[in-house]
């Protein structure tokens, strides 16, 4: 099924637009909607901050025609970078600690990218690090580092908070949404509380993840399974905006593994853990607003579905817990 129906000159105009699908396990009386983001053409929500940011460097002159990428990534934003890259003249490389998705690699490589691995104990640290001093040696080369990057956040403004406010006509209660980069989060959140300042906002992470220290919160550091969101070191995520946010929501992996095993078994979603950790969380805060314990302005949450699970099957994603966290 598609929403476009008259042809496209390029895949680059197939990316947003995502259907937003009611989350069937949310109380009837505050129903719970996710954007599927694995219907964009490099199947996540990184496809829409690959062609933004890569436009917006050629546009404001930071990068010329020809010239290279180099970013540290867990593998989406590569992806859509890549993606992006193919259409508008510029070479990719990308950083990425061995820790993550042989698949998510895969497809950059296919896509014509360049895919430089780092020690999965140096973490995205490390990858940041690396993709500075390479592109240091490279001419006409830039980091467009996704992490600090003011044209992350843009992105969602202009496109996934728009789409997620005239989908439900304008009656956004709460938008719940897993913090990597937080660009999803900021730019969703900050177009939906210029529309209504009371719709409250809820960043979700790991356990073992640090970003609530951001609100004066003490966690304990130590590793998680969940991909794509969370931190180890706040300071890296330049983009949170803790002025934007009600509340930090840890997610335990066995928690996001059931859930996202849920969604498959009972409403055929095939999503990956920080769906599954993002589903969690709206649907306690669905419940919480049910129950009288927090206040909006509407009876509804919204929610995001990063990617698809077909990118973890080779880490045993749909495996027991233990086969999964092994």
């Amino acid at each position: 099924m598609t929403t476009h129906r008259e042809p496209l000159d390029s895949v680059l105009e197939t990316v947003g637009e995502t259907p937003l699908v009611r989350v069937g396990a949310a109380p009837e009386e505050v129903p719970v909607y996710a954007k599927l983001e694995s219907f964009n053409p490099g199947a996540s929500v990184k496809d829409r901050i690959g062609e933004h940011i890569i436009r917006g460097l050629l546009e404001q002159g930071d990068l010329d025609p020809g010239g290279t990428i180099i970013e540290p990534t867990a593998g989406n934003t590569g992806i859509g970078m890549a993606l992006a890259a193919t259409q508008l003249d510029v070479a990719a490389v990308f950083v990425v600690p061995e820790k993550f998705s042989v698949e998510k690699q895969q497809l950059m490589a296919a896509l014509g990218a360049e895919v430089v691995n780092t020690p999965t104990d140096d973490g995205m640290e490390g990858a940041i690090e690396r993709a500075h001093a390479m592109a240091a040696d490279r001419e006409n080369a830039v980091v467009p580092q996704q992490f600090a990057n003011p044209l992350n956040v843009e992105a969602h403004y202009e496109t996934t908070g728009p789409e997620i406010y005239e989908a439900l006509d304008g009656e956004v209660g709460a938008v719940v949404m897993g913090c990597g980069t937080a660009g999803t989060l900021m730019g969703t959140a900050k177009y939906l509380r210029e529309q209504n300042p009371e719709t409250h906002v809820v960043a979700v992470e790991p356990e073992g993840s640090l970003l609530a220290e951001r609100f004066g919160e003490e966690n304990e550091k130590r590793e998680y399974h969940i991909e794509g969101i969370g931190t180890h070191d706040p300071t890296t995520n330049e983009l949170f905006d803790p002025e934007l946010v009600d509340d930090v929501v840890q997610i335990s992996d066995r928690r996001a593994h059931d859930e996202l095993k849920r969604l498959a078994r009972e409403e055929g979603h095939l999503v990956a853990s920080s769906s599954g950790a993002a589903s969690a969380a709206a649907l306690d805060t669905a419940e919480a607003i049910r129950d009288g314990e927090v206040d909006v302005p509407y009876d509804t949450v919204a929610t995001v579905f990063p990617d698809s699970s077909e990118r973890y099957l080779s880490k045993g994603i749909y495996e027991s817990f233990e086969g999964w966290t092994q």
